[in-house]
């Protein structure tokens, strides 16, 4: 992972907080700044990638402490730890894609780790799989179905006229996924 990943995927997120602490767009964008530069400095110390949300917010989190010291304002601790926790509770379609994939016989979920995670192309995976290729093109197939049946049956999506997926993610209460 790399900070312009982390940036692109959490920034606004990011920003966000650290407005709703600070109520000043411009301190926000400095505090962001400073918290980039921080997960910049630390990211290879990150062990487990999975724990990455809730890590850059406690970044944030920090920064925001940081600039209410130096400015010597006053704030409400407990409301940050109650606000992180939240966030690390969040339920999205990332958790219910990895139950998924993780549910997928393994046959299936190799070439869709291969080709729709890692980006090879199906020739390439064929070869790396030492398979046919129409043999691959058929397991991605119905690897794919499979994801999509999982959406459906843990959250409830549909699918629309064009064969596409709809719906929101359920609380993780109620997903058969996640739970």
């Amino acid at each position: 992972m790399t900070t312009q990943k982390v940036w692109i995927k959490y920034a606004k997120d990011l920003k966000q907080f650290i407005i709703s602490k600070v109520k000043d767009t411009t301190i926000a964008d400095d505090i962001l700044q400073e918290s980039f530069i921080k997960i910049h400095m630390k990211l290879h110390t990150l062990k487990d990638i999975t724990k990455l949300k809730p890590w850059a917010f406690t970044i944030a989190r920090n920064s925001i402490l940081d600039y209410f010291k130096t400015t010597n304002q006053t704030f409400e601790i407990t409301n940050f730890k109650n606000e992180i926790q939240l966030l690390e509770n969040t339920h999205t379609q990332k958790d219910c894609l990895r139950g998924i994939l993780q549910n997928l016989p393994e046959k299936y979920r190799t070439p869709i780790f291969l080709s729709d995670i890692k980006g090879l192309k199906q020739e390439q995976v064929a070869k790396q799989l030492n398979l046919p290729l129409p043999t691959v093109k058929s397991q991605i197939q119905r690897g794919r179905k499979l994801i999509t049946e999982g959406f459906m049956n843990c959250c409830g999506f549909t699918l629309n006229e064009n064969g596409k997926l709809i719906g929101e993610i359920q609380e993780k209460e109620n997903c058969k996924v996640c739970n």
